[in-house]
Parts: C-alpha cells; sequence; structure tokens
C-alpha cells in the first residue's frame, strides 16, 4: 500500500501555475503585460525563420552579443561611439545585471512609486536600503519632481532608479526633468539606472546617458515594442569605463539567443517603418479605451494620452476592486492587470490596460467593460491568485 504526500504549493509554483493557465488559454486577450500583438514586420519573420532554418543556434552567441546588434542598439539610442551595448536575455536580466553591481548595505536605492516591481527586489537581496518616493495622485501631477528627488537622496544612496515612461503611469519626463534628474545624480555620486523600456511610445523622450554619460546606465528592451516577449531579449548600455565595473558581476558568460538576437537586427533595420503603424495602432486604440471609460460613472483614466503602451484606469471611486474586475475580465478571456502588482500602497486604487493589441481586442474590452464594472461589484472578493 503506498500514500501519497501532499505539500502546500510554494508561491513560486502557484504563480506560475497562474501564468501557465493563461499562457495555455485558447484565444486569450493579453491586455495586461504591455506586450505588443501587432503582427511582425515581413522582414523580422523572414530573419527568424532563417535563423531557425540555417541552425546557427547550435553554437553560442558572443558572450555579449552579436557585434552587429550591439551596433545598432547603441546607434538607435543615438549613443553610437560615445556607449557600450551588452545583451541580456531580456531588460529584467540587465536590471538583476546592474543591481548586482552596484546595491548593497551602503548603498541605498531610491525609485519611484509606482514604477517597476523587479529592481527593488533585486536590490533588497544586495542588502541596499529602499526608498520609494510617491507620484501617484494629481498632487503628484503623477510624476517625479526634482525636489521630492533632492530629498529623498544623501551621500549614502548608491542608485537611483527611474522608469522612463513609467510603467504603470505612462508619464515621460521633459528634457529639463531629465536634466534636473541627472545633475542630482552626479552631484551626490550615485548611478542612475534609466529604465527606457517604453521610451519607443512616447512623443519626445531624452536620454539621461546624454547628461550624465560616466555614471547612466540605460536599459533597453525587445518585449514591448517589437513583441519579443517569449524569445527573452534586453540590453544594458553604458560608457567603457562603468561597464568594465558592471561585467565583473555578470553570470551570463555565454550570450543571448542567436534566434532572438537575429531577429532583433532586422528589427532595427526596418523599426521606423514599424513603429508608425503601430503607433497608429496603440493611440487608436489609447482614445477608444479613453472614451469608453469616461462613459462610466466613478472610473477614470490617470494619464491620458500615455506615453507607453498602457494605461492606468481609477477603478476606487466607483465602488470597484481592481482584483474583482480583473477577475470579471478574466472570466471572459481578457487578461488586465490589477494596480497591487505594481504598487502596494496605491493598488488598490486602478487597473492597468495594455493596448499595442488588435483593434478587435480593445473592442472586446470596451463592449465587455459594463457588464465586467456590474460583475465585480458584486463580488466580495477575489477567488483565484493574482500575479
Amino acid at each position: 500500500m503506498s500514500s501519497t504526500i501532499h505539500t502546500p504549493a510554494s508561491t513560486a509554483e502557484i504563480r506560475n501555475q497562474y501564468f501557465d493557465r493563461l499562457f495555455n488559454t485558447p484565444g486569450l486577450k493579453w491586455l495586461g503585460q504591455n506586450t505588443n500583438h501587432v503582427p511582425l514586420h515581413a522582414a523580422v519573420r523572414t530573419a527568424l525563420h532563417q535563423a531557425i532554418d540555417d541552425e546557427g543556434f547550435r553554437a553560442y552567441a558572443p558572450p555579449l552579443g552579436l557585434e552587429a546588434l550591439r551596433d545598432a542598439i547603441v546607434d538607435d539610442l543615438g549613443l553610437a561611439g560615445k556607449q557600450q551595448a551588452v545583451v541580456t536575455d531580456g531588460a529584467v536580466a540587465a536590471l538583476a545585471l546592474a543591481c548586482r553591481a552596484f546595491c548593497g548595505p551602503q548603498s541605498g536605492f531610491v525609485t519611484t512609486d509606482p514604477g517597476w516591481k523587479w529592481p527593488l527586489q533585486f536590490a533588497a537581496r544586495a542588502g541596499s536600503p529602499i526608498t520609494e518616493i510617491p507620484i501617484y495622485g494629481e498632487q503628484y501631477q503623477y510624476r517625479l519632481s526634482a525636489d521630492a528627488l533632492t530629498a529623498a537622496t544623501g551621500e549614502n544612496t548608491g542608485v537611483i532608479y527611474l522608469v522612463d515612461p513609467n510603467n504603470p503611469l505612462g508619464v515621460c519626463y521633459t528634457r529639463d526633468e531629465i536634466a534636473a534628474f541627472t545633475q542630482r545624480a552626479k552631484q551626490i555620486g550615485a548611478i542612475l539606472i534609466h529604465d527606457c523600456t517604453y521610451r519607443d511610445f512616447a512623443d519626445d523622450h531624452h536620454l539621461a546617458a546624454e547628461f550624465y554619460p560616466e555614471g547612466t546606465i540605460t536599459i533597453v528592451s525587445f518585449s514591448k515594442w517589437l513583441g519579443f516577449a517569449g524569445l527573452r531579449l534586453g540590453a544594458l548600455v553604458a560608457s567603457p569605463a562603468l561597464l568594465e565595473k558592471i561585467l565583473t558581476c555578470s553570470e551570463a558568460p555565454l550570450g543571448s539567443s542567436v534566434i532572438a538576437q537575429k531577429g532583433a537586427l532586422a528589427a532595427l533595420a526596418v523599426k521606423d517603418e514599424w513603429m508608425r503603424e503601430v503607433q497608429t495602432l496603440q493611440r487608436a486604440n489609447q482614445k477608444a479605451v479613453f472614451d469608453a471609460v469616461s462613459r462610466h460613472p466613478g472610473l477614470k483614466v490617470a494619464v491620458y494620452p500615455s506615453q507607453g503602451n498602457f494605461l492606468v484606469i481609477e477603478c476606487i471611486d466607483a465602488g470597484v476592486a481592481p482584483e474583482a474586475l480583473v477577475e470579471a475580465f478574466g472570466d471572459i478571456g481578457i487578461m488586465i492587470r490589477q494596480g497591487s502588482y505594481h504598487t502596494p500602497r496605491f493598488g488598490d486604487r486602478f487597473v492597468k490596460v495594455s493596448i499595442s493589441v488588435p483593434a478587435d481586442w480593445v473592442t472586446a474590452f470596451c463592449e465587455a467593460l459594463p457588464a465586467a464594472l456590474e460583475t465585480a461589484r458584486r463580488a466580495d472578493h477575489c477567488a483565484r491568485p493574482l500575479f
């Protein structure tokens, strides 16, 4: 006679099972992860197929990335001849590398709330004291100010982490604001990590590296503008001297996906053409969501137009819990994101909707919004875990 021992699933297992259900849901409309679901440019599709057909993936890629791609990344940023790129397994890997290099018990980590959650965890693991500057709400204009940054930083600040455009709010900082942030970083000798994951969706974006090249780490992603989330490709860009310090902390000596790198090279060659199409679609999608939200008392789009490929929808005044609204949409095959994913402090106020998706997905969201609101109002709690 045998028996099976059942142990409670860990948080990591539960989280993985949640996303596995999403990934394996036929026809799911992904409006929650800021991923790009616009059909690929033909040149990129051809490059990906060719990279598989020629079986070049049987060899390891160069450890810092294909030289042609490294050059193309800094050229795309306008930093050719000034900075160097290291290709990574997604932007999250680039952020983890930067945090390993510069975070520690004597190195304070300062960022905004809300912002992107994973670098805070990387910094905390390294022992860095964490400071989150609140920017959510009209009293802050949903953005970081130079005065707030100055007040929150000092001689013990080692890293300032700035997501620009901000995820989830969609605000993008002006040239003067970026200049002020870099001036403060330089004044106190802090590293400034400029996470530019969503820069390609912004009308006007300015690089901190232009003002503070010796102390800025620029983070680049191919998951969002290009739609390579599942191919895991990003980059870290810095001065040669700074990069030399960073690379001593690298734990990826064998290079990133050859297939993804070949696709990215092709994409950068047609980026201007591609992004015109994507931007036209996502701006129209933004307006459709904004108009739909405006028809419901208590709902409000926090920042419009967003400079990212997403919108924050405030629902607290509508008497709706974000998790309940996420579940109501999930039950009809539409994935959106609850605010608590980004910020425990302000997460009860909003949901986030991603809009670089086919127009019919956004139409489905807008048409389902009234019924989803009613369903969410009747819900006492969220029955399934949300991550």
